[in-house]
């Protein structure tokens, strides 16, 4: 590889570390954070629903793809991140105005988001993209260790409002840096096209393809199980009794590693495999993982038959992560790259965020044994689609 693609790595990883800053906060530190004050689990569930501007990306990137350079707009999205991390500290889970600065985090994650993946598909040649989407989400995964379970250990020692602040500051300094960097300047792709058939023609160019509806389909359901499973993750490890060092330790930080280890992995098969194979294989590791948490939850087991469940859910969830991301990144045309990306992650951020708001009220009603081994027979029924949407694949 050349020193420039390196030097391209290099930002890929800085920008998707700082993709990941909101999504640890509000999946991980924000549950922890919540039960550790008492908040039932159905309430937790309910929280997610503050994830919902995460399935509004469409409303926004054809703008983002039109207008001004796509790192402009990841710098501002992530000064707007910082300003409601912040605000976040002044507030009680029980006043309305925790919920609405929630909302604003999850808002200005969603335009970063968007801006992002935009500019891989713009900037990485395509027979590159299972090695940049292996560094794209070990990146992503070491910002959850220290966004997400880095932060949720420290708290053990600082409290949780310092948190608040040292994100915030972090994600603030970003944001210029972003804004000021020249290298990173890729001209919004404005063509031939009015603002109106911006919006349009991306949606007309997915729909005339062959069987687009299941593709569609299969981007919405693929990852149901994970998402189902990870809304509930850490309130069981609140349950079964361990500290908040104890899971910012193992289940944050040293199951990031092994994520960004199975992504890695993931990528570099990926891009040796036919795309097919990828996410038949992955896939069904990633979803076999989840059984491995209706094991550590039965009570003949000890409690720290959880960490083994956490490291292979962990892995496996690397390893499919990084073939569903080869697969939608290789999906969409670069003319386009922001808005078809932004109608692939819609629905996948839909079904997470529909998902995870009924997770806590299954777990209540299920059972954390029940539950687990749902999500598991949940994930399978997308697997019956990969052959006919990969079929010259």
């Amino acid at each position: 590889m050349s020193e420039k693609f390196n030097k391209k790595l290099f930002y890929i990883s800085f920008i998707y570390f700082f993709s990941g800053l909101p999504f640890g906060f509000f999946y991980t530190f924000i549950p922890v954070f919540l039960r550790t004050k008492g908040v039932s689990l159905a309430t937790i569930g309910f929280f997610s629903i503050a994830g919902l501007p995460w399935s509004l990306r469409l409303l926004f990137a054809p703008l983002i793809d039109r207008y001004f350079y796509k790192n402009f707009w990841m710098g501002i999205s992530l000064i707007g991140i910082s300003l409601n991390i912040l605000a976040l500290s002044f507030f009680s889970p029980a006043e309305h105005l925790f919920f609405l600065f929630l909302l604003g985090l999850t808002f200005f994650s969603t335009l970063f988001d968007t801006s992002a993946d935009g500019f891989v598909v713009e900037w990485i040649p395509p027979k590159f993209f299972g090695k940049a989407n292996g560094f794209r989400i070990s990146a992503y995964r070491v910002s959850l260790i220290i966004c997400g379970g880095g932060a949720v250990a420290l708290s053990h020692y600082l409290g949780f409002k310092p948190i608040f602040y040292i994100i915030s500051i972090t994600a603030f300094l970003a944001g210029i840096f972003l804004i000021l960097n020249s290298f990173l300047k890729t001209q919004a792709n404005k063509g031939d096209l009015s603002l109106k058939a911006q919006f349009i023609e991306p949606f007309k160019e997915i729909l005339k393809r062959e069987k687009a509806f299941y593709l569609l389909l299969f981007v919405f359901t693929y990852k149901i199980g994970d998402a189902l499973l990870g809304a509930m993750v850490y309130p069981f490890w609140v349950d079964k009794g361990f500290s908040r060092l104890e899971i910012g330790f193992i289940s944050g930080m040293i199951g990031s590693v092994l994520t960004i280890l199975g992504s890695l992995l993931g990528g570099y098969l990926s891009s040796l495999w036919s795309i097919r194979k990828s996410l038949f294989i992955l896939g069904f590791l990633q979803s076999l993982s989840n059984l491995g948490y209706a094991l550590a939850s039965l009570p003949q087991f000890p409690k720290e038959t959880v960490y083994f469940a956490s490291f292979f859910e962990s892995f496996t969830g690397g390893l499919g992560t990084a073939a569903f991301l080869t697969f939608l990144t290789g999906l969409c045309k670069k003319e386009f790259s922001s808005t078809q990306y932004a109608v692939f992650s819609t629905l996948f951020s839909l079904s997470l965020t529909l998902s995870r708001s009924l997770a806590g009220l299954g777990a209540t009603y299920l059972g954390y044994t029940w539950f687990f081994t749902f999500t598991f027979f949940v994930s399978l029924p997308a697997f019956l689609l990969i052959p006919i949407i990969t079929k010259n694949q």
